[in-house]
């Protein structure tokens, strides 16, 4: 139907419903129409609203959240819209109550607090360094502007402050503290029997009676997946690659080595003492001279940069302004840095800014590398100067040819590009290009998969796109049963080891309840037999699904034991005997572990109360949904 709707959208009817469509948009915009009249906001929390473009947001982030946390293992159906809009709503709603509640208690973040963070963000780093350029590109990369994402960090370090600031306003009392070390420093004795499955897999023929009857009851899982047969169109920056000439090439490397790159570069701390609207030429002087003495003294030049210089910026590192190449700063200071050794201050230098004490603290002779060595770097940065702009432009034409296209034969053609036939992929492949949830979740889609649409042009990742069609889809069959006998006898094969191995674990804690001793049970019939003195829950000795157990038993009576068993996740069944319970003080803790453990009680209970703390937040709120 949904491709019957694109066809008939060429009509003179549909041109004039479309004309006043545009004509609702343009009085009453967009949400009027996909949000409803009345208003422009999808939820309000405590009267503030939160609109449709936050939600959108809030959305892509979850998507992008999902795709790299899940990878390879992500179901494509935490990707449908709906799902991901719930979540996003309430993930929204929840930060909302907590940036309401940190500004009710009057808390506050400056921008230099901001200033500071993102400065330190290693992803925003180049050599160790800030970098501007890295920072705006990856804000663009991720949708954000600079503003927008301030807003964000501020917002999100307000949540924290008041967040770890009631958590930490919590604490132990020496009764929580007594109880917390009882249980985990509580020690253990046991001994056990390990009871391999392996020594029970039954190696008899299954009877066809038994397997015939498993497949009829268990049909379900003898299924072939549902699989979708698919023309798709990829393509790559690599695919509009060009051949670069001899010429353009040393072209590039001229304006490679003339750009400053490996020309000589210098670290430059500098002092600088700019002169105050109201200060006398005579008070300035007077600075000027009092810096000077203190160099002409040997004080620390750093020292003397963050008591004295003007500079707030360099001040704070010791006066350093970073590298220079010869053109960074005013000419004036380039001369004096040009021709001063290195650990040399220079005299007084005089800009629009100022007066400046330079000092150079490294010198690096720059040399560049020849052409045969930049070569390769040459060639294929000019190859590829032009694919992702020819790539983009063949995305966007393929985006507008392939939404009413009825496969992707006629865009392949007007495009010059190449269909191509996918294997078999199922719901949830594993393997290969569709094994990506987002074009997995495409080719299954209900418009791609039952209505014959092509799908989105996507974008998997910087210069790589996939468009997709839907050629053939075949909804799971019954196997028939010789093509699963096999796997039939293996399961009903595991499921008598299973059985043997429960009953013999069963055996021997009847035997062991009667008296029978760990050892002597375990050396009459071969098993494997351990004593474990002194576990604690901390240990790595016990196999986890053992030691697990063990700690949920209450402690027995004095001079007697508990006996029980479990069976581990690989199959196996351990027998065992706990015969000691030692409960965890204080006093046996070494004085190192001590400070750990308060903190360790304490910050369970900083847990609850930032559990309750958001509970009730929500609890109390008034929330309207639109």
């Amino acid at each position: 139907m949904l491709q019957d709707i694109r066809k008939s959208t060429q009509g003179t009817t549909a041109k004039i419903i479309i004309g006043l469509i545009v004509v609702a948009f343009a009085f009453w915009g967009v949400e009027s129409i996909l949000f409803g009249g009345g208003g422009n906001s999808v939820a309000e929390v405590n009267g503030e609203e939160i609109s449709p473009s936050e939600l959108q947001e809030a959305v892509n982030i979850e998507q992008r959240r999902l795709i790299s946390a899940m990878g390879d293992n992500l179901d494509p159906s935490m990707l449908e819209d709906q799902a991901l809009t719930q979540r996003a709503m309430q993930s929204l709603i929840a930060r909302k109550l907590q940036l309401q509640s940190a500004l009710d208690m009057g808390l506050h973040i400056s921008d230099a607090q901001i200033g500071a963070v993102v400065a330190g963000m290693q992803q925003f780093q180049v050599d160790g360094q800030f970098s501007e350029q890295m920072y705006r590109a990856l804000l663009s990369e991720s949708g954000y502007s600079p503003a927008s994402f301030k807003r964000a960090m501020q917002e999100d370090m307000l949540v924290s402050q008041a967040r770890t600031g009631l958590a930490a306003s919590e604490f132990a009392t020496p009764a929580e503290l007594k109880l917390g070390v009882a249980v985990v420093e509580e020690q253990r004795d046991l001994r056990f029997i390990t009871l391999p499955q392996a020594n029970f897999a039954d190696t008899g023929e299954i009877p066809e009676a038994e397997i015939e009857a498993f497949y009829q009851a268990n049909q379900e899982n003898f299924r072939s997946a549902e699989t979708v047969d698919l023309d798709y169109i990829e393509l790559r920056a690599e695919d509009f690659r060009r051949e670069v000439e001899e010429a353009e090439i040393e072209v590039a490397y001229e304006q490679e080595v003339s750009t400053g790159e490996y020309s000589a570069q210098n670290r430059v701390s500098h002092i600088l003492l700019s002169q105050g609207g109201d200060e006398s030429d005579s008070d300035y002087s007077a600075r000027v001279d009092k810096v000077q003495a203190a160099l002409d003294a040997g004080e620390d030049f750093a020292k003397i940069a963050g008591e004295y210089s003007d500079d707030p910026g360099s001040a704070m590192a010791g006066g350093d302004l970073g590298y220079t190449t010869g053109d960074v700063f005013p000419e004036a200071m380039e001369t004096a840095i040009a021709d001063l050794p290195v650990n040399q201050v220079s005299e007084p230098v005089t800009t629009d800014a100022g007066t400046h004490f330079i000092l150079v603290t490294e010198r690096s002779e720059g040399k560049a590398p020849s052409l045969d060595e930049l070569r390769p770097a040459l060639e294929e940065r000019l190859a590829m100067q032009d694919a992702d702009a020819e790539l983009l432009r063949v995305v966007e034409s393929l985006k507008d040819i392939s939404f009413n296209a009825e496969n992707l034969n006629m865009p392949a053609r007007e495009l010059g590009l190449e269909v191509q036939q996918s294997d078999p992929v199922e719901r949830d492949q594993q393997e290969g290009l569709f094994s990506n949830p987002v074009l997995n979740a495409a080719a299954f889609s209900d418009d791609v998969l039952n209505g014959g649409l092509n799908s989105e042009v996507i974008e998997l990742e910087a210069g790589h796109w996939v468009v997709l069609h839907v050629t053939a889809h075949r909804q799971p069959e019954l196997l028939p049963l010789d093509a699963v006998r096999g796997q039939i006898a293996g399961i009903l094969g595991e499921q008598r080891a299973q059985a043997a191995v429960r009953a013999a674990a069963e055996d021997a804690v009847r035997a062991l309840r009667s008296g029978v001793s760990v050892e002597e049970y375990a050396n009459s019939r071969g098993y494997e037999w351990r004593v474990e003195l002194g576990l604690t829950r901390r240990n790595n000795t016990l196999p986890l699904d053992l030691a697990r157990d063990a700690f949920r038993l209450e402690a027995p009576a004095e001079d007697a034991s508990l006996v029980d068993f479990v069976g581990a996740s690989n199959g196996d069944y351990y027998v065992y005997e706990l015969t000691r319970v030692i409960e965890g003080t204080m006093e046996s803790l070494p004085p190192a572990d001590r400070a750990g453990m308060q903190r360790l009680v304490s910050g369970e209970f900083g847990q609850l109360i930032d559990t309750e703390y958001r509970q009730g937040l929500r609890e109390s709120a008034d929330i309207e949904l639109m």
